[in-house]
């Protein structure tokens, strides 16, 4: 059984996601944010503190990105379901660089803005550099934007984990007030994605599982920031 360890609207949903998504049996362990702080017992199973974490028998992994590719092939090795872009399928490096790009290049610029604009005391904060970086996120939307114009996912024709990857990163700059400067075409995905059965079953998921751990959940879908974006 695979186990995941998440707080509310973190990088973890991506993972969250791509198990609802897969129809994958689950145990989802709601952690209080951040659990390095309010959670210390958690250090014992990873050390940095962070979520995911992700345990499926001897494998143990914290990287968002590479969890959603590690499910979409050891969860449907008949890709039944088309998370995974395979070698050899014509999409395969597109697959490939647009999973990883969702962390890499579009969720970075995001925890400047979230640190700086949010979560830093008065006297910290940096609102030139929240400002930048805010730009900065936007103008890496350009390239989905090209892709977006003409069709209607990122890579082969088709929902995938790329889309989960990269939707998380658009999920991130709703709650930062960033969609109201989307692309014409990004905001038109987006809307797509929130439309997805998988994606409404994760975030019920998360609150219905943060509500029966005891842990402090948002009374709707649109949650606060997790701060664990910006560590």
């Amino acid at each position: 059984m695979i186990e995941l360890h998440h707080c509310i609207s973190a990088r973890s949903f991506r993972a969250l996601w791509a198990l609802e998504e897969l129809n994958a049996p689950y145990l989802l362990h709601m952690l209080p944010f951040p659990p390095r702080v309010l959670q210390r017992s958690y250090l014992a199973l990873n050390p940095l503190g962070t979520v995911p974490l992700m345990v499926d028998g001897d494998t143990r992994m914290t990287e968002s990105s590479a969890i959603c590719q590690y499910l979409a092939e050891r969860c449907d090795p008949d890709n039944r379901h088309g998370l995974a872009v395979r070698p050899g399928e014509p999409g395969y490096g597109a697959w490939l660089n647009w999973l990883h790009h969702g962390e890499a290049t579009l969720t970075f610029p995001q925890t400047i803005v979230l640190r700086y604009g949010h979560f830093e005391s008065p006297e910290r904060k940096l609102p030139q550099a929240a400002d930048d970086y805010a730009k900065w996120f936007i103008s890496r939307l350009r390239g989905i934007e090209a892709v977006l114009a003409r069709h209607e996912f990122l890579v082969a024709d088709r929902f995938t984990a790329a889309d989960i990857s990269v939707g998380y990163a658009l999920m991130l700059a709703n709650e930062i007030d960033l969609v109201p400067r989307f692309p014409p075409a990004v905001a038109g995905y987006w809307e797509r994605l929130q439309q997805r059965p998988g994606f409404h079953r994760a975030l019920a998921a998360q609150q219905e599982a943060a509500v029966a751990q005891g842990v402090p959940a948002s009374p709707s879908t649109r949650t606060p920031p997790s701060t664990e974006a910006a560590r």
